[in-house]
């Protein structure tokens, strides 16, 4: 349809995404990258996928995924489709959409590193034009997108909500949730402007069932902080309440299933052995900071920060009381871990409890080894110098340690083998629900 005489930016971007001719660029092909490229090449648009690693770009241009429960078919019908991976930034000049899905990790003293934010932006302003729509999806702060983004975008000399169009839509991906997908999770928008925000619901409504508005990016922005600071306050308080269960002889995962019972004001959180993934662990420290700036300290936050990130240390303390009860110290104690990723049936190791839960143990001098069915080989974790490969679960190797410890409850883990062959498991995840000698619920 030839474009009507006058027509607005806004208009011309708009009418490009509802006869799906408009090309739509993804800045960071990870976790979040890779399968919002993939939905919007499957719902018929051109996708060209951006990223500064090379090997990374290179991998998916060979139809190889490198995210285990994305499918090598998946890449392969992407490609088929136009999907392009590509380091050339200059590319960014022929989407009409760019949306960033850059890392946006906490530094050393748990302040907020917008440093892949702020490059990736850097990098588009030469190439910003006008009827470009700009999406933040970086998991950040309240602010970033009108304190970091705009400045640095209004260097082109274009106007925000007249030539260019910039909002904020946080990223909800689940990896590995086989219920929900990018499809079928709602997407929160907002817009520096009220055209920003139409435009970016006419974005998104391409690729999922459901775009809920808000009001500004900051609402936007705080919406994703909220929903993740919610997990880690009650994973904190069940943390916690497993720690007294524990001392009281009482079984958390009975008293959490009773609980849960209740038809109304209650919602089941499962206690563990710390938290990970990039969200969980990082975000509220992102409000933290922020907060600070209008003099009010965030206690209820900082303290299921605490709680969690003390988890692990917990964890070696049952190690070491349940190795003691059997006449044997933990150094030199053989000592299986169960399970490398943050969460079950995936490969994700970011911010996994089980990373630190190694070093604790290397500390200790224990004689580690691990089997993770989703990750077959760990080269090393912050200053912990040490490559190890998966071992395959067998009786005669069950046999031949002195404790396996229950990080991650794999599905593809053979729980009654480890109950019969291990001499002790040390379970962190509540998976055997029965008492038995060799068994310690930690």
């Amino acid at each position: 349809m030839p474009k009507a005489p006058g027509m607005s930016a806004k208009a011309d971007l708009i009418e490009k995404f509802r006869n799906k001719t408009a090309v739509i660029g993804i800045l960071g092909l990870g976790y979040v990258g890779v399968p919002l490229s993939l939905r919007y090449a499957d719902a018929g648009l051109k996708v060209i996928g951006l990223d500064v690693d090379q090997r990374k770009v290179a991998m998916l241009r060979d139809g190889r995924s490198g995210i285990e429960h994305i499918g090598n078919d998946r890449i392969a019908a992407a490609l088929a489709a136009g999907f392009e991976p590509t380091s050339d930034m200059s590319r960014a000049g022929e989407a009409d959409a760019l949306i960033i899905c850059v890392p946006t990790p906490l530094d050393r003293y748990r302040e907020p590193d917008l440093s892949y934010v702020e490059s990736t932006v850097d990098a588009v302003v030469p190439h910003l034009r006008r009827g470009h729509l700009v999406s933040l999806e970086s998991t950040t702060y309240p602010g970033t997108t009108e304190e970091v983004v705009l400045p640095r975008l209004q260097k082109s000399g274009l106007a925000v909500g007249k030539d260019f169009f910039l909002v904020y839509s946080p990223e909800r991906e689940d990896p590995g949730n086989v219920t929900y997908s990018t499809q079928t999770i709602p997407k929160v928008c907002g817009g520096l402007t009220p055209d920003c925000l139409e435009a970016g619901v006419a974005l998104y409504e391409l690729a999922v069932d459901r775009v809920v508005s808000v009001s500004s990016p900051r609402a936007a922005e705080m919406t994703k902080l909220l929903e993740n600071i919610h997990r880690v306050v009650n994973i904190g308080l069940v943390n916690e309440m497993k720690i007294i269960a524990t001392r009281m002889d009482i079984d958390i995962h009975e008293v959490i299933a009773a609980a849960a019972t209740k038809p109304f004001g209650f919602t089941p959180y499962y206690p563990g052995p710390g938290i990970g993934g990039h969200c969980i662990p990082v975000d509220p420290f992102y409000l933290t900071w922020k907060a600070r700036e209008y003099d009010v300290h965030t206690r209820f936050i900082e303290l299921a920060g605490e709680i969690n990130t003390n988890m692990p240390r917990w964890v070696l303390d049952q190690v070491t009381d349940a190795l003691n009860d059997h006449g044997k110290a933990v150094k030199g104690a053989k000592i299986l871990v169960l399970g490398l990723a943050y969460k079950k049936n995936i490969d994700d190791l970011r911010e996994s409890p089980a990373l630190t839960i190694i070093e604790l143990l290397a500390e200790k001098g224990a004689d580690i080894s691990y089997s993770d069915p989703h990750v077959p080989v760990f080269n090393g974790h912050g200053d912990l110098a040490i490559r190890l490969e998966s071992v395959a679960l067998s009786p005669e190797m069950l046999r031949s340690i002195d404790l396996a410890l229950l990080v991650t409850n794999h599905d593809r883990f053979d729980y009654d083998m480890l109950r019969a062959h291990a001499p002790l498991i040390v379970d962190t995840r509540g998976v055997y629900r029965e008492a038995a000698d060799n068994i310690v619920k930690a």
